[in-house]
């Protein structure tokens, strides 16, 4: 593929609920502008973007892809993201990486929730948008009803730049409002407007013209004074609102038929901004603009690892050149990362190219530091770009592998799965010495479960974690313990007396010692606190640590030939273990704040909800047309609440977490967690 200079260049993040077409769109893109001679399906899963085995088996896209195509002197980088949830980081590493967001919308199903979220990742990144109304010729369409919809949601800005001719059965094509042609057949041959459409067209030409003047003051003036106003003008206006947000232009297609998808690609070309109407770029003081003989800075936005060329790196530059051949400094690590081959992609599909100017998207394989995210500059010139913000996940679950040979490669194997997706997170807990692998929900681990199997060969099983409860005691106690051990010749002996006491929340395990006379010599009292730490480690009651109290030794008694530091040790575990059930053993448990947030019409029942899970509802704060409902909660109450929520408000909420304190657990329930350790026992 040739290099095409920046303002030649269209960077196209496409977006949205799942099943609305997404793929399809960027298949059928391929396919008109003559990158593919075959048109493939998500059905029989050939593709060109959902290549991954995954993808095949699930019939939907969990990998964000890129697709370079040439339209009208213009290269255009289609980048397809997945729609469901789960996988929303690949969403949003595709939007910045963009400079416009495609949203696709069904006819028939209109603004779904994927839609908002696309909407909100769109708006946060600062994205101008345009929307496609797809799958034009499915039974039922309804192209008005749906530009209603997004009129009602978002307001007068969403503006028609297309109407379908026929819909369902009898969609044939598209009406251009600007140009007024129409576009007729999978060709998309050139015609008149049919008569049956022209009064609704020109009415609705005339509401189009009104909005793109309103946000030029030379055109409102002509505009005024009835002075034609011809469409390269009209066009030049629209490029300027779309980017600054002010008009939100909306075409329709049917991505099987490929009808309105050459037209798409005009507008994209025509009316899309370039990388260099995209405002500047701030990396520290400085302000980056995408000029190709500008300082090298370039974002690694996705990371992938592939089975036969290693790892490959996803780029766009965002400023200067990038060439095949070099070396560039990655600013976050402090190291140098030498440039092999430079590559753009459709898919799986990488065409060699030898620079990649400033705005441009490509793809490089086996470097060594760079992860998603980082920097690449030069070391003389060295920046750090704003790194790419994903959300904390909400779901987590315990890893442990399945027979003696995945061991040893778990670890470095999960480490390579976390890279490549930044939605993941690999977490140790101290606690329970268990692995925990996070993500945003059931279908994403299970896809991370099954790429460790397919790329590393190695097979894991998830359950729930088990949950950090902690014990302290109620009250103060002492305890006096002696051990003795007569084995002939040399025996063990030590006396252990210590008090326990219970200290505020937070303050965590102490020791003391206030023994007097030497009844315990002082090179035992180390021991003493050895063996007083390793059973608070392990638990008295349940197997969790015991914290927030204070064990202080206050008597004993040494033999001066059989006493040793173990003998000590071990008196002092027993001792502890007899003070803490003297001392009204309590069970504490993690309890987080939870920060739902959801559409208001379903704030009631994710109260009801909460109630039921333990927790202590903080407030209600309306947003808009959502609720956010703030909550402290049992963790051991939302180990599973990110497909409880979705249920709950048909996968339009949303939740975070985040670790407040320890509480105490009821007696009854603390009391079934006791017995089920003695059984584990």
């Amino acid at each position: 593929m040739n290099v095409y200079p920046t303002e030649d260049i269209r960077n196209v993040v496409i977006m949205g609920h799942g099943s609305v077409g997404k793929t399809s769109l960027v298949e059928a893109a391929l396919f008109v502008t003559g990158a593919i001679n075959r048109m493939g399906s998500v059905e029989d899963g050939n593709t060109v973007s959902d290549y991954d085995e995954d993808e095949h088996r699930r019939k939907f896209s969990i990998n964000l892809s890129v697709a370079a195509v040439e339209r009208d002197g213009k290269k255009i980088n289609l980048i397809d993201t997945p729609g469901y949830a789960d996988f929303v980081s690949e969403v949003l590493s595709g939007a910045q990486a963009a400079d416009l967001a495609l949203l696709v919308v069904d006819a028939v199903s209109g603004v779904e929730v994927g839609t908002d979220r696309a909407w909100n990742i769109a708006e946060r990144a600062n994205l101008p948008r345009m929307i496609c109304i797809n799958r034009m010729d499915r039974e039922n369409a309804d192209f008005f009803g749906v530009l209603n919809a997004l009129q009602e949601k978002w307001g007068a800005k969403i503006a028609p730049l297309q109407i379908p001719v026929g819909s369902a059965d009898t969609y044939n094509g598209v009406v251009d409002l600007l140009h007024m042609t129409a576009y007729l057949t999978e060709e998309g041959t050139e015609s008149d407007v049919p008569g049956d459409l022209r009064e609704q067209a020109d009415e609705l030409r005339q509401q189009l013209i009104e909005a793109i003047v309103e946000t030029d003051d030379e055109l409102m003036e002509k505009f005024f004074d009835d002075q034609e106003l011809t469409e390269d003008e009209l066009r030049r206006v629209l490029h300027l609102s779309l980017d600054e947000g002010l008009i939100i232009p909306v075409v329709c297609s049917s991505a099987p038929k490929t009808m309105g998808v050459r037209q798409l690609l005009r507008n994209i070309a025509g009316s899309g901004p370039s990388p260099k109407d995209r405002k500047p770029v701030l990396a520290g003081d400085v302000e980056l603009t995408a000029e190709p003989e500008g300082p090298l800075a370039v974002l690694a936005f996705k990371t992938s690892a592939d089975q036969f060329v290693g790892k490959l790196t996803y780029l766009r530059v965002i400023s200067g050149t990038l060439r095949s051949d070099s070396h560039v400094w990655n600013g976050n690590k402090g190291a140098d990362e030498r440039i092999g081959t430079l590559n753009v992609v459709r898919g799986k599909e990488q065409m060699n190219i030898s620079e990649l100017p400033a705005g441009d998207i490509g793809v490089i394989g086996k470097l060594s530091h760079t992860i998603t995210g980082d920097t690449l500059c030069t070391k003389d010139q060295q920046f750090t770009l704003p790194s790419i913000t994903f959300p904390h996940p909400v779901y987590q679950m315990a890893v442990r592998p399945v027979g003696k040979g995945s061991v040893d490669k778990l670890g470095p194997s999960l480490q390579r799965i976390a890279e490549e997706d930044p939605g993941l997170q690999l977490i140790r807990d101290p606690h329970t010495a268990e692995t925990i692998l996070a993500g945003m929900g059931e279908a994403h681990l299970d896809v991370a479960v099954e790429r460790l199997k397919r790329k590393f060969n190695v097979e894991v099983e998830l359950s729930l974690p088990r949950v950090p409860y902690r014990e302290t005691i109620g009250k103060t106690a002492t305890a006096d313990y002696t051990h003795k051990k007569q084995t002939g010749g040399h025996g063990q002996y030590a006396r252990v007396a210590i008090e326990v006491q219970p200290l505020p929340r937070g303050s965590g395990l102490k020791f003391g010692q206030r023994v007097v006379g030497g009844s315990v010599p002082k090179e035992f009292i180390p021991a003493v606190e050895k063996g007083v730490t390793e059973a608070a480690r392990e638990g008295i009651l349940s197997g969790s640590e015991l914290t927030d109290c204070e064990v202080v030794l206050y008597d004993g008694k040494h033999h001066p030939v059989d006493s040793n530091e173990m003998s000590f040790k071990l008196a002092a575990s027993q001792a502890l273990k007899e003070a803490v059930r003297k001392a009204d053993g309590v069970l504490l448990e993690p309890v987080v704040t939870i920060r739902v947030t959801t559409p208001e019409e379903f704030a009631g029942d994710v109260v009801s909800d909460l109630n039921t899970r333990r927790a202590r509802i903080l407030g209600i704060t309306p947003e808009g047309q959502f609720s956010k409902v703030e909550a402290e909660v049992p963790q051991a109450e939302v180990q599973r609440y990110a497909s409880d929520l979705r249920s709950l408000t048909q996968g339009r909420g949303a939740f975070e977490l985040e670790f407040d304190h320890y509480g105490e657990v009821p007696a009854h329930i603390a009391q079934r967690i006791i017995e089920d350790h003695s059984k584990g026992e």
